[in-house]
């Protein structure tokens, strides 16, 4: 049942610019995928995984310039700047991955906020490589089989692709033993341990999973934008991730990604209120969060025991 309901939202997103001609909503739309997968990749780390991970801030913005400079520096494509966006990150995950992992949770925190902080540094410093403030502009539409991407409706459709691909992916993973696994790990690692299994490589495996996915979304999105400058590291991002996991559900694959398309519209729903709009989204964040402190998805699964038990009595 939920995958036909999936199913159906895919097929919904992916009439949007057949709905309206507005660049406006349709750029909604893309920035609600993409923060979607990305918060599904954070979902992965930190949900499943139970690892509170800053460094995705740090891989968002590699994978930004990454792709980025792919093009407009080494003579690359899009598509292969997407691919070696995801690889970098990656690579990078498991080299810096390995000894924090082995710390405690508090210095794990600690170490991927200092990543994501020295990534930010680099970006506005090293100016022969990233132009600094003065960022990258003018970035080009990909182009496929001889097909440039130029409009924002025709964009979407790369965007759409890229999200349906990596959710996909990323719930084949979530739902199969190693996702069961990497649950077991954030509720009980003695146990685990017990039973023979070593966290670490699963623990590894996940951060890297992640890192490469947030990279690529990361890529796809400086495209969507078509300019990349440090601010592209702005911590609003990891806080937009962040929102979306919690107010969705940690460890609720479902959830989040239901949390990720309405949190991304919802700022947008209240421009009504020019002047109170962050204020009311605030509110309604807050709110959410005394009402249903395990997100929407532990909501509702409360909500069923609670039935259930009546239905008992």
């Amino acid at each position: 049942m939920k995958l036909l309901l999936a199913l159906l939202g895919a097929l919904a997103f992916a009439a949007l610019p057949l709905v309206t001609s507005s660049n406006y909503i349709i750029g909604v739309g893309i920035s609600a995928l993409i923060f979607t997968v990305a918060a599904a990749a954070l979902n992965l780390v930190y949900g499943f995984t139970g690892l509170l991970s800053f460094a995705q801030l740090g891989f968002w913005g590699i994978g930004g310039y990454a792709t980025t400079l792919t093009v407009m520096t080494f003579g690359g494509n899009f598509w292969l700047g997407v691919v070696y966006a995801a690889l970098l990150n990656a690579a990078l995950a498991l080299v810096i991955g390995y000894p924090i992992l082995r710390t405690n949770r508090h210095a794990f925190v600690i170490s991927t906020l200092t990543f994501a902080l020295l990534v930010a540094l680099i970006a506005r410093d090293w100016v022969t490589l990233t132009r600094g403030p003065l960022g990258i502009p003018n970035i080009p539409r990909p182009q496929a089989f001889g097909f440039a991407f130029e409009t924002t409706p025709s964009f979407y459709w790369v965007a759409w692709a890229f999200s349906v691909a990596t959710i996909g992916f990323l719930y084949a993973l979530c739902s199969s033993r190693i996702g069961r696994t990497l649950i077991a790990i954030k509720q009980n690692e003695p146990l685990v341990r017990a039973q023979g299994i070593s966290p670490m490589p699963y623990k590894l495996a996940s951060f890297a999973i992640g890192a490469a996915i947030t990279g690529a979304a990361g890529g796809v999105f400086a495209f969507h934008l078509r300019v990349i400058d440090p601010g592209f590291l702005d911590f609003y991002y990891m806080q937009t991730f962040l929102i979306i996991v919690i107010i969705g559900g940690a460890g609720s694959f479902w959830g989040v990604i239901a949390a990720g398309i309405a949190l991304s519209a919802l700022p947008e729903a209240l421009r009504f209120s020019a002047d109170f709009r962050m204020i009311i989204y605030g509110v309604i964040l807050v709110a959410a969060m005394f009402v249903m402190p395990t997100g929407v998805a532990g909501w509702l699964r409360e909500r069923k025991i609670a039935r259930m038990r009546q239905a008992l009595q």
